[in-house]
């Protein structure tokens, strides 16, 4: 996960050189190399990162097809041994060539199979969602704006292609899920230079909230309440996530990105200000509350330098899902009735800290 930018929970380390890159600004470096190196070590069964294109290197743009990429083979027929759906695969390499070396990159970039596959189908629902309201916007031309109204109708029953059940409502944790990958595309896009258009539109942004999309005094309270009793069970990593997305509303990213040099002490050695990326990419401190703090320093205590705060408990990265289940358990602990509970996402709480914080600023 990026330290330097609140882009997505599901981007995965840089790859490549940065020669060239503006420091805080997007990477320079292609794409496209990455691609043919990445899928050249992995069909070698090497590990590692390439440095440089090799002489006679694959450039056949039909050699390039996603499907040659591990945990893609393409199922035509029931029984092929395939792994994705030829349709997604043909359609992804259907795109223009910019885009599809980007896309193949993003799916390298993670070495789960599963999360490739779960990649590949959801970019290429929304691409086909994207030819059906607007054939001229091509992908790396969306805006959050287009990610929005993407999410907005799968809420409401509105897609007609891209979906098992077409005219069925998604589930506010589907949709969720959608747009964290959806998020991560794009964020790895901007980072490879790639994203033609200004990050602050091109960045996809959580949906306006509304009014049942934010928590009340009371859920707050019983939100806190519940997070300290999962601390005193000993589930640290999943307080320590709740009490910081309340109090700085910070994107999951930015959270999950969180290392020992985000923290500052003043007394007593424990943190008391954690610096993280808002939703622009600022850095931004926040007061550590105080139910994190003992926690916070047992945490860094256990990470070296450099090595993410907050991990799940067979050791991979935090991501929506983790979090959005660490919130419903700190709100079952805390009281919350079990069917508010159970809808309560990330984006919820952020909403609602984000809209208290500026209504404190307006005061």
């Amino acid at each position: 996960m990026p330290r330097t930018d609140a882009a997505t929970p599901a981007a995965g380390p840089e790859q490549g050189t940065e020669q060239g890159a503006v420091p805080g600004g997007p990477r320079t470096a292609p794409v496209a190399d990455e691609w043919r190196l990445a899928a050249m070590v992995e069909e070698r069964g090497e590990t590692g990162v390439a440095q440089a294109v090799p002489e006679g290197a694959e450039t056949d743009p039909a050699a390039l097809s996603v499907g040659r990429i591990g945990g893609l083979r393409p199922r035509r027929r029931p029984g092929d041994g395939g792994e994705a759906s030829g349709a997604d695969v043909d359609l992804v390499d259907s795109l223009a060539p910019a885009t599809r070396r980007t896309v193949a990159a993003w799916l390298l970039d993670k070495q789960s199979a599963a999360t490739r596959q779960t990649r590949l189908q959801v970019v290429a629902a929304f691409v086909r969602w994207l030819r059906s309201v607007d054939p001229a916007i091509e992908l790396l031309a969306v805006t959050g704006a287009h990610l929005d109204a993407y999410c907005d109708a799968a809420r409401a029953g509105k897609l007609t292609i891209g979906v098992r059940n077409p005219g069925r409502p998604l589930s506010r944790a589907t949709v969720s899920r959608k747009r964290a990958v959806l998020w991560s595309f794009y964020t790895f896009a901007w980072r490879s230079g790639v994203v033609r258009h200004d990050l602050a539109a091109a960045r996809p942004r959580p949906a306006p909230a509304r009014d049942g999309d934010l928590l009340s005094r009371e859920e707050r309270r019983l939100l806190r309440q519940g997070a300290a009793r999962l601390a005193a069970e000993g589930r640290s990593a999943e307080a320590v996530a709740v009490a910081l997305l309340d109090a700085t509303g910070a994107p999951v990213p930015a959270l999950a990105g969180l290392t020992v040099q985000d923290l500052r002490s003043v007394t007593g050695g424990e943190p008391a200000v954690v610096t993280v990326h808002d939703g622009r990419g600022d850095l931004v401190a926040f007061p550590v509350p105080p139910l994190a703090r003992p926690l916070l320093r047992a945490l860094a205590d256990a990470r070296t330098a450099g090595e993410p705060l907050l991990r799940q408990a067979g050791g991979h990265p935090v991501d929506v899902r983790w979090l959005g289940q660490a919130l419903t358990d700190a709100a079952l602990a805390g009281g919350v009735p079990r069917e508010r509970a159970e809808l309560l996402e990330p984006h919820m709480l952020r909403a609602t800290t984000v809209t208290e914080l500026m209504r404190d600023q307006a005061s």
